[in-house]
């Protein structure tokens, strides 16, 4: 008797209580759900977009049932085991895998409590196969073949499970559960702590490109990046007022230095939870937006998801169930500091997966920020950052906290991408700590996250931001210098020249960080340009007047991100598949197609080896000299000078004419 049917467009498995479903969804693409519940759920978390009704190829038997979609296929044994193949050539793209026969099916459903269950679900591994990807992680490489990813958002540490494998597929974990990601030698295997069901979707492509493009097509496009967000943006721990502010960016101006972004940090509110300005510091918000804005100068401000019990909004939020609520002890996440309670107070997250406590909140920072004409807005620890965290506490609207938790990133900056689209604003862009797949869709932008100031930090953002460009978020960038340093060691003077010769070729060109000595109101040290010595602002201030020379190019890059999901900053094998030494570089990477870009990542290093692709011929930017592709060479570096070279005769305005 077959265990298999059909469905409309969707191919059905059913075997001792177990239930497959597996459909066609975008181009070349397949998603699979499994269940030990009487029935597939439809109304459970997805990150992906519904998709255009595509008729696939389906065929029963009683010994195998095959469903095409384009050029990917499963193959479905008597069993329920499924084989993924490129349709063209046959070959297999990736099969599930039992770990026992007997006793560790490939799909392994343990219940835990309601109608959730501990999954796992196996998969074959394969000799030379490499994975890229799974958003933005610090343990310094590219290739997360070997790797063990906790699939948890932390600081510094975003979780996207999505994997682009040099095999020719893409895949995604479609669990927005607390879980990880074990990618071993002898085989692959994801993990869901609570969920009701298994939910996955696998494209397949010919290239990393292709393979990118359908993923984006299934989870949403990035916005057209506002023109504003290509050119430099000037931060710090913390403005304190008004006046600071305004003075930091009057002496850009009289300086002849290039800003577009200034940003208000943290503290600048009465309490947590009010989500608007201490009119002492900041008496007049509209006349600070209206002066800057004639420089063409934006102003963002920080916006917690964090509710002070004392906040004029506590009650009404916790009445209304607008708060994340625990299962055991006390109803605070977080013992915190805060204005008017410097001592310390407990602080409690809204929760973003209620759709009324997102219009809630919106409605609150349109009254606070909005109304003065601020339209750019940072979502700090959106993660969200929770001590201790404890997932399995947390009870959300959506459901129990490490059966949903992940979605946390995903849902805030859907709070302010709907509140801006509500007020007919359609240039947005919102900087985030944290993500999940298909952020990109709600012009989520994503920081590295709170790292530390060394040279060997700044390694690890080189592959942490191609990672998160294959992830789906073409717009990243980091705290130049990192989040902690001294501007007055000679050790931080160097690593932030460098940091600012890599973050000219970032998609987005940001300067933050908490600089020492702290000030006693939590200001840190000043962290302008020309606070690191003559020497580096010399150098600072020629690789700002590059970036905005630049910046005709980047924007054309922005724009195929937005139409193809291209990330502007990627790995060599993203445009060079067909070089296999391209697939070992990884500190290196093209902005756009252009201009390969070997950043100086070793304290007191003056040149460095660069690998140059096979397939185009390479331009030094800086000497003019020709060189064939596919060849290693020593690119020169003197301290205020990066490797940079143009492909087949590229012409981008690096040297001033």
């Amino acid at each position: 008797m077959t265990n298999f049917y059909q469905e409309e467009h969707c191919l059905l498995f059913s075997l001792n209580g177990e239930t497959l479903r597996i459909e066609p969804w975008g181009r070349d693409s397949l998603r699979v759900r499994a269940t030990g519940l009487p029935q597939v759920r439809e109304d459970w978390a997805s990150a992906l977009l519904p998709p255009s009704p595509i008729p696939p190829e389906i065929q029963m038997s009683d010994s195998t049932a095959v469903i095409r979609n384009g050029a990917i296929a499963a193959e479905v044994t008597p069993h329920g085991a499924v084989r993924f193949i490129e349709t063209s050539s046959g070959r297999e793209l990736l099969s599930e895998k039992a770990i026992h026969g007997l006793s560790v099916p490939a799909r392994h459903f343990t219940p835990i409590k309601g109608d959730l269950f501990h999954i796992e679900a196996n998969f074959s591994a394969y000799a030379g196969e490499r994975l890229y990807g799974l958003g933005q992680h610090q343990h310094g490489r590219l290739d997360q073949k070997g790797c063990i990813i906790d699939l948890v958002q932390r600081n510094t540490e975003v979780s996207i499970p999505f994997l682009l494998s040099n095999r020719g597929y893409g895949f995604l974990w479609n669990n927005p559960a607390i879980g990880r990601a074990e990618l071993g030698a002898n085989a692959t295997r994801w993990v869901a702590e609570a969920a009701p069901q298994i939910d996955y979707w696998i494209t397949a492509g010919t290239t990393p490109a292709e393979t990118l493009s359908n993923y984006v097509d299934a989870t949403g496009h990035v916005p057209m990046l506002p023109d504003w967000a290509a050119g430099f943006w000037q931060s710090k721990l913390r403005y304190g007022s008004q006046a600071e502010l305004l003075d930091v960016a009057r002496q850009y101006r009289e300086r002849g230095l290039p800003l577009s972004v200034i940003v208000i940090d943290f503290f600048h509110w009465t309490r947590q939870g009010d989500w608007q300005f201490d009119p002492v510091c900041w008496p007049d918000p509209a006349a600070m937006v209206q002066e800057l804005a004639r420089d063409d100068v934006k102003v963002m401000v920080s916006v917690w998801p964090t509710v002070n019990r004392h906040s004029a909004n506590y009650e009404r939020m916790w009445q209304s169930g607008y708060i994340v609520r625990t299962e055991r002890g006390t109803p605070a996440h977080m013992y915190f500091v805060d204005n008017q309670s410097e001592l310390g107070t407990y602080v409690h997250y809204y929760d973003p997966t209620h759709p009324k406590a997102r219009q809630f909140l919106w409605e609150r920072v349109r009254e606070g920020y909005y109304q003065h004409g601020i339209k750019a807005f940072w979502l700090d620890a959106c993660e969200p950052e929770m001590l201790p965290l404890a997932p399995d506490n947390l009870r959300y609207y959506l459901g129990a906290g490490d059966a949903v938790a992940n979605l946390y990133p995903l849902m805030h900056v859907r709070a302010f991408a709907d509140g801006m689209q509500s007020e007919g604003e359609a240039d947005t862009l919102f900087l985030c700590r944290s993500a999940w797949a298909g952020s990109q869709r709600y012009g989520a932008a994503v920081w590295s996250g709170d790292i530390d100031s060394t040279f060997e930090v700044l390694q690890a953002q080189v592959r942490a931001g191609m990672n998160m460009g294959l992830s789906g978020i073409p717009w990243w960038t980091t705290d130049i210098g990192g989040f902690r340093g001294d501007p007055a060691t000679p050790y931080f003077r160097e690593l932030i020249v460098r940091w600012f010769q890599y973050g000219v070729f970032c998609p987005l060109f940001r300067l933050h960080g908490h600089r020492q000595p702290n000030g006693t109101d939590f200001s840190g040290a000043p962290n302008e340009v020309w606070s690191f010595g003559e020497e580096a602002y010399a150098i600072i201030a020629d690789l700002l007047q590059l970036r905005e020379r630049l910046r005709p190019y980047i924007m054309a890059q922005m724009r195929l991100a937005h139409t193809t999901g291209a990330p502007p900053m990627r790995p060599l094998f993203f445009d060079f598949h067909t070089d296999p030494a391209c697939f070992e570089i990884e500190d290196q990477f093209l902005f756009g197609p252009d201009l390969l870009v070997a950043p100086v990542l070793c304290a007191g290093a003056r040149s460095r080896r660069v690998y140059l692709p096979d397939g185009a011929s390479w331009t030094d930017a800086w000497s003019g000299d020709e060189h064939a592709g596919g060849q290693w060479l020593v690119g020169e570096a003197p301290l205020d000078r990066i490797p940079l070279y143009l492909r087949d005769g590229a012409h981008l305005p690096i040297l001033q004419s």
